[in-house]
């Protein structure tokens, strides 16, 4: 069945409806036309409207800049809602500070603002931004026109069909980036010296695991099961910026959910982790805590591997490379893409194919089984 509309705008079909909104000092109503895809979807989007005027977040939606609005949906929609982790609205918050709140559409009206006024933003933008950059510009100003459309501040979307693109050299560099990873020599090295240490079982539970750092942090024994040698990845820690209001924020360890879906996941154990897991007497609560009782916090954990790898005359890599050198030596290992790709919570085997990597001898050997045919 068809989708019944009532108007024609710019070139699209759209069902109109009109709503009193208000009134002026001589008693006429003010009136504002709504757009939909269909009827239900217009009056949606005006009774969002009007519950919003009621409530006191809009005052002439028509007049607030595309920076004044986006503050708005922020401050006082987003930093309010259970349904954001903190970590997320971090990042909103840093996107409309860094790429909106002075940008060249900061002071466009919000209902005029259009995806012409946008790509040439981007366009600009691609020049010394790379791709990265503006897809995540471009992906979270589209959720906040979303909103504007939901909320009957804006009929269609202007960031759609779009044409991303970001500087040439970031992508060759992108290219060329090679996985860090830990050779066996290093990891010997790295063991004997952290025997014994509070480090030795950070290290070692996420060389067996594969945890990312947040996932590591957050382990707790409610999800170790020793018995049938599991864990289940179902939280995360980071240390964030909590904005009490828009100008004022502090940090905070938080406890939040894991990076994607595909995050959440159960993990098998190496037995070797078993012995090790069995010899610590308190199997309560988290396993990784500081000598205050409190969470061990990422940049402290960093700063202590950065200092190992010092000591031990290893070249830096980030602590990141530990889960790395996981996937690595599983795909090496023979274990196929979608299992490692599932073991390490990745959205899609793309990522996993990063860690395709092995040294050259590998290479070279697998190479030489070549010759029975070629001889």
């Amino acid at each position: 069945m068809a989708v019944k509309t009532n108007v024609n705008k710019n070139g699209n079909k759209y069902f109109r409806i009109t709503r009193t909104i208000g009134h002026r000092e001589d008693g006429t109503p003010v009136k504002k036309e709504f757009y939909g895809n269909s009827k239900s979807d217009a009056e949606e989007k005006a009774n969002q409207y009007i519950n919003d005027l009621k409530n006191g977040l809009i005052a002439n939606a028509e007049n607030y800049t595309v920076s004044q609005l986006m503050k708005i949906w922020l401050f006082d929609f987003l930093n309010n809602s259970t349904s954001i982790k903190p970590s997320t609205f971090q990042r909103y918050e840093g996107v409309y500070r860094n790429y909106i709140k002075t940008s060249p559409i900061a002071g466009t009206k919000i209902t005029k603002l259009n995806s012409i006024q946008i790509q040439k933003y981007y366009n600009d933008l691609s020049k010394d931004k790379s791709c990265t950059q503006i897809n995540t510009l471009n992906t979270i100003l589209k959720v906040f026109l979303n909103w504007c459309c939901k909320s009957g501040y804006l009929i269609k979307n202007p960031c759609l069909n779009l044409n991303l693109k970001g500087n040439k050299s970031d992508v060759i560099n992108k290219k060329r980036k090679k996985v860090e990873i830990l050779s066996q020599k290093e990891i010997k090295t790295i063991k004997e010296y952290i025997k014994g240490s509070d480090f030795e079982l950070l290290f070692l539970l996420d060389l067996g695991t594969g945890l990312r750092l947040g996932e590591l942090l957050a382990l707790d024994w409610e999800h170790i099961n020793l018995k049938s040698k599991e864990i289940k990845v179902e939280k995360s820690v980071k240390e964030v910026y909590v904005f009490d209001s828009a100008d004022q924020k502090h940090i905070e360890t938080v406890i939040q959910t894991p990076k994607t879906q595909k995050s959440f996941r159960t993990i098998p154990i190496p037995s070797s982790l078993i012995d090790v897991l069995n010899e610590i007497h308190n199997k309560k609560g988290y396993l990784f805590l500081d000598r205050d009782g409190n969470l061990l916090k990422g940049k402290n954990v960093s700063s202590k591997w950065t200092k190992i790898l010092k000591e031990c005359k290893i070249p830096h890599k980030k602590f990141h490379s530990i889960r790395h050198t996981y996937g690595s030596i599983l795909l090496q290992k023979g274990v196929d893409i979608e299992t490692v790709a599932e073991l390490m919570g990745h959205t899609a085997i793309s990522i996993t194919q990063i860690y395709m990597h092995s040294e050259t001898k590998i290479k070279s050997k697998s190479v030489n089984k070549l010759n029975s045919i070629l001889n």
